[in-house]
């Protein structure tokens, strides 16, 4: 079993000024096999504001540590390594991470890791934890679940990076601690041996495992994959855990045969951390669940006010009602409440991501359809392209006879309303500065005008096609009227 060991940072300090409590740093684990021989895989990942920086110029430092990387039997070390450990050079502390492959022959083990800071002397650690390598030329085998922060393709040139791994660069995970912002739960694997254990296409079956419910195996997104046999099966996997409430958990990898009959297992543990997960109201009022240490706890009482403007033509009337109110008050706990609860609605997982991904548009719109009555996102184009995106394509047109300015957007997909080829038109009659407003849309559920053209031609009501002004629903053709061409061009 992999094991992970993480150690708390007590004091952070600038650059050139050194922490004096111990390195935080943290240690974990995979054990593989190539060939039939055993091998494990040893991370290190530093924090780098708890390790000193040595001055390399005015504006930069290096970080400079010795490891010790010890395998023991009893008290005989089987296998020694010890090396120096320099990190990026850099204007101020960022983390950085190290990888170390030993070979080991099958048996239990004791491994012991030092990490001493030679910068700021006396700022060290150590580490222990036994180790299980169990391998060999012909036993169906699974490695150790190696937890990853991240995959990157390998490159020419990167060959040499100590966090290669096949045709991948893998970020190893420090801990197996998953935060309120995780979303996915990202691995690597081996399968060893099926070819000669079992010489048929198998099951693998991923699912993760409630180990809060130890009496019995509850089994959360479970997958099945058809694999065939080979030597040796590698695969970077992931499983979603946005759901996941907070709670201790295995994932667990199983091979099977097609009869279904389980051949091996292996699992890793790893918690979740999942506050806002079907929170609900009820629990941000009775203070269980504390906003001023959510972003919302951040913001200045402008900017609540301004994002919930942002926000204001996306909710229903009722709740438009009672953002009008407490913004109008500037209540501050409510106007928290609301905009902390809208979003935590629209991302459980991440609201503060979700609501700086919105907020980072909505300025944009503010800024491009603003105009002398009110906020961007507070016009008719505004509000269009906040609830359903940018168009995919735009058509402006500010010189066809008897039409004021007017405007056609093109969506070609709707996830919205499952429609395709969705069309708005904007106008403008009062001629002033971003003063166009919604006129007809093909969009579900959005104001749909069968009389569009005779309202953008309305200075034209001579040229009604059939001279119908009650009842007609187009204009007549006219090589310099557009807007009908346009519309029906894409």
């Amino acid at each position: 079993m992999k094991t992970v060991f993480t150690f708390l940072l007590w004091l952070v300090l600038p650059l050139f000024v050194f922490a004096q409590n111990a390195i935080d740093a943290s240690i974990s684990f995979a054990t593989f096999q190539d060939r039939g021989n055993g091998y494990i895989e040893v991370y290190l990942h530093i924090l780098g504001p708890s390790a000193g920086l040595s001055p390399l110029s005015d504006t930069s430092g290096q970080a400079i540590l010795d490891v010790v990387v010890l395998f023991k039997k009893g008290e005989e070390v089987v296998k020694f390594d010890k090396y120096r450990l320099n990190g990026p050079v850099t204007s101020k502390p960022i983390d950085f991470v190290d990888l170390k492959r030993y070979a080991l022959a099958n048996g239990e083990y004791s491994l012991e890791v030092s990490v001493e800071d030679k910068v700021n002397l006396g700022n060290a650690k150590k580490y222990q934890s036994p180790v299980s390598i169990n391998y060999s030329a012909d036993a169906l085998a699974i490695s150790d679940i190696s937890l990853l922060a991240s995959v990157k393709n390998l490159t020419p040139g990167n060959e040499s990076n100590p966090m290669a791994k096949g045709k991948f660069i893998f970020e190893q995970m420090p801990t197996n601690y998953y935060d309120k912002n995780s979303e996915l739960l990202l691995f690597y694997n081996e399968i060893y041996n099926t070819d000669k254990a079992i010489g048929d296409d198998f099951l693998q079956t991923i699912f993760i495992d409630n180990a809060d419910t130890k009496d019995r195996e509850e089994k959360i997104a479970v997958a099945h994959k058809r694999k065939q046999s080979e030597p040796m099966i590698g695969a970077v996997q992931q499983v979603d855990i946005k759901e996941l409430p907070t709670g201790n958990y295995n994932i667990v990898i199983e091979v099977r045969n097609k009869n279904r009959d389980l051949l091996t297992k292996k699992s890793m543990p790893f918690q979740r951390s999942n506050p806002y997960f079907k929170v609900s109201t009820d629990e941000i009022t009775s203070g269980k669940l504390s906003l001023n240490d959510e972003f919302v706890g951040k913001l200045s009482v402008d900017e609540l006010v301004y994002s919930l403007k942002a926000i204001m033509m996306q909710v229903d009337k009722g709740d438009g009602e009672h953002v009008k109110m407490i913004t109008s008050e500037r209540n501050l706990n409510a106007m928290r409440l609301y905009l902390f609860s809208y979003w935590v609605k629209e991302n459980h997982n991440n609201p503060e991501a979700a609501y700086n991904a919105y907020m980072k548009v909505a300025r944009q719109v503010d800024e491009s359809f603003a105009n002398g009555f009110g906020r961007g996102f507070e016009t008719d184009r505004g509000y269009i392209f906040l609830k359903y995106g940018a168009p995919n394509n735009t058509v402006f047109e500010e010189n066809d006879p008897s039409a004021p300015p007017y405007e056609i957007w093109f969506y070609n997909q709707f996830p919205k309303t499952g429609q395709n080829n969705v069309k708005f038109v904007f106008y403008n009659p009062s001629l002033v500065t971003n003063g166009h407003v919604l006129l007809h849309s093909t969009a579900r559920g959005e104001n749909n005008n069968p009389r569009w053209e005779i309202e953008l031609y309305r200075d034209a009501p001579n040229e009604i096609q059939g001279g119908d002004f009650m009842d007609g629903t187009q204009m007549q053709s006219n090589i310099n009227r557009h807007a009908r061409q346009l519309f029906e061009s894409f």
